[in-house]
């Protein structure tokens, strides 16, 4: 008889975490909505409504180049992106323990902002869903086991914002309209091969350096200064992007492969490898 008791508490159990899993299914979901349509509440037109090369006149060199390599005349702006990933994401902040994700990612231009949707499968049957954002000039950043559980949340503070900001920015290879002048970038020469630029939105101002490849590519981005938590610390520490892997999409130039990383004394500690499986884009009218 005794086995037959443990049979149905096995089930039972079965049933219990079917059910919280679905659940947080749900849960996720809904938070995902409810962002989305935060970032929609605050969308701007975007304009003009197509690029003309007279705005590159008086740009860096580097950025010259690079505007009329994934370019061309005429090619709509970019007003919102609809992105799929997948990769693998480091979940230690000293050691390796890459772990693979899948997300869907949604990118408003005007006003800038971005949501991203990821689950990352820590081991057979277990995931975590993460929320990184950019909302109405605040930074989101929650991580929450079957979606139920919260196992990591940083307050909305303005190093936050600055970081999500600093995201939108320099992932901008995905969506190049947005590094027009015209879409308020402000753009400085360093040399042949990089450039300096500075984005605002409200009360947060993001500068990153592009790094341009032979082609004219953009082949990373830099700050000195991203805040990274450490302890419950924001910490002030240096961070790259790399991109790879350009196709042609929809008339432009987008990398479909990157890395990111914290540049930290003893080198690069990369937390972040993705692959757009997916895009798609929406165009100002």
């Amino acid at each position: 008889m005794w086995w037959k008791i443990i049979a149905v508490a096995i089930v039972v159990l079965a049933i219990v975490i079917a059910v919280a899993v679905l659940y947080g299914m749900y849960r996720g979901q809904l938070d995902t909505r409810k962002l989305l349509a935060r970032i929609e509440a605050v969308r701007m037109p975007i304009t003009p409504g197509s690029y003309d090369p007279r705005e590159l006149v008086g740009l860096p060199t580097p950025v010259q180049r690079y505007f009329r390599a994934v370019l061309k005349e005429g090619q709509p702006l970019v007003a919102a992106v609809s992105v799929e990933h997948s990769g693998t994401f480091n979940m230690s902040e000293t050691g390796e323990q890459w772990k693979p994700f899948t997300s869907t990612q949604r990118v408003v231009t005007g006003r800038p902002g971005f949501v991203w949707n990821a689950r990352v499968r820590m081991a057979p049957g277990m995931t975590v869903r993460v929320h990184d954002a950019y909302v109405a000039g605040g930074g989101i950043l929650t991580a929450k086991l079957f979606g139920l559980l919260t196992v990591m949340e940083q307050p909305g503070t303005p190093e936050l914002a600055q970081g999500e900001l600093m995201r939108f920015f320099a992932e901008a290879a995905w969506y190049p309209t947005v590094l027009l002048p015209s879409q308020g970038v402000v753009w400085e020469a360093i040399d042949d091969t990089q450039a300096d630029a500075t984005l605002t939105d409200g009360t947060t101002t993001v500068r990153v350096v592009f790094q341009f490849d032979t082609q004219g590519l953009i082949s990373s981005v830099h700050s000195d200064v991203r805040y990274r938590e450490m302890g419950g610390i924001q910490v002030a520490t240096p961070w790259q992007g790399r991109f790879w892997g350009y196709k042609l999409h929809d008339g432009m130039l987008i990398p479909l492969e990157g890395e990111v990383a914290w540049v930290l004394p003893e080198g690069p500690r990369p937390y972040w490898r993705g692959r757009i499986e997916q895009i798609e884009y929406e165009y100002a009218h």
